[in-house]
């Protein structure tokens, strides 16, 4: 398996550079092949704009992000080099993981920058190419990431909000949207804040995980058949996402909710 690790702290002793180094070490001793995108350390730039659009503009006088990278694709004309050069990692890869930091609920700017001027339009999607026919089909994905405070306040009743829910706009507008199967998240619940050796710990449930990858069960999301022509949940699908709800069966976010936390019992998740 090819694996590239999207590393995103600007501290490489930080524990997520423990989380990344571990990562490179026990997919490496399996006979993976593992690539690192250590964003910080590549100063990587992560704004888009005009910058990116390399070429004859489709339209000089209006910047049109997504047309214009459509356009470039279509061209067949190469983006800068440095994402191209990302783009080429991704395409390489059968599983890209995301390794960082929650910051503010989310990920560090450097690294949605990364998502932006990396997964453009026609590259990573286009027009009948999302979600069950993205382009990234057959591929996996994963979140490894980091919080400041303890797992209780991440749980449905928590002050911060279920975790999943706040790891939705990653997992499903992100990942799944492009096409991969999205694995279940692994967080490491306030490093700084616990004992070296809990910390210890973290590392060796991390390295479990790792060697577990090939058997691990993507998380669900609905096929695009269970959604009708306005693309809302059609009127008799039950959802089971655990962040979506369907009105149409009479159901209601705490109805979705104990399902989702039913189907984790049963998986042991």
């Amino acid at each position: 398996m090819k694996v590239l690790i999207v590393f995103a702290h600007p501290e490489p002793k930080s524990f997520n550079g423990a989380l990344k180094d571990t990562a490179v070490t026990v997919l490496k001793e399996l006979g993976h092949e593992v690539q690192v995108s250590d964003l910080y350390q590549m100063n990587w730039r992560p704004q888009l704009g005009g910058e990116d659009i390399v070429g004859d503009r489709l339209n000089p006088d209006f910047l049109d992000l997504s047309a214009e990278q459509e356009h470039m694709f279509n061209s067949s004309t190469a983006p800068t080099s440095d994402v191209r050069a990302e783009q080429e990692k991704v395409l390489w890869s059968d599983l890209v993981i995301f390794q960082y930091p929650m910051w503010w609920f989310g990920m560090p700017a450097i690294l949605k920058g990364w998502v932006d001027r990396v997964m453009t339009r026609g590259f990573a999607y286009a027009t009948g190419r999302k979600y069950d026919t993205g382009m990234f089909k057959g591929r996996r994905a994963m979140v490894s990431t980091t919080t400041g405070t303890a797992s209780s306040l991440y749980e449905p009743d928590g002050v911060d909000g279920d975790i999943n829910h706040i790891l939705w706009p990653i997992h499903n507008g992100i990942f799944r949207y492009l096409g991969f199967d999205v694995l279940p998240p692994h967080v490491s619940w306030m490093p700084s804040r616990v004992s070296e050796d809990e910390r210890k710990t973290y590392l060796e449930s991390y390295a479990t995980r790792l060697r577990q990858l090939e058997s691990t069960q993507p998380l669900f999301f609905h096929p695009y058949a269970d959604y009708g022509p306005d693309q809302r949940l059609k009127p008799g699908v039950v959802a089971r996402s655990g962040f979506q709800w369907n009105p149409g069966v009479g159901q209601s976010h705490d109805d979705a909710a104990d399902i989702y936390t039913q189907k984790k019992v049963a998986s042991g998740g």
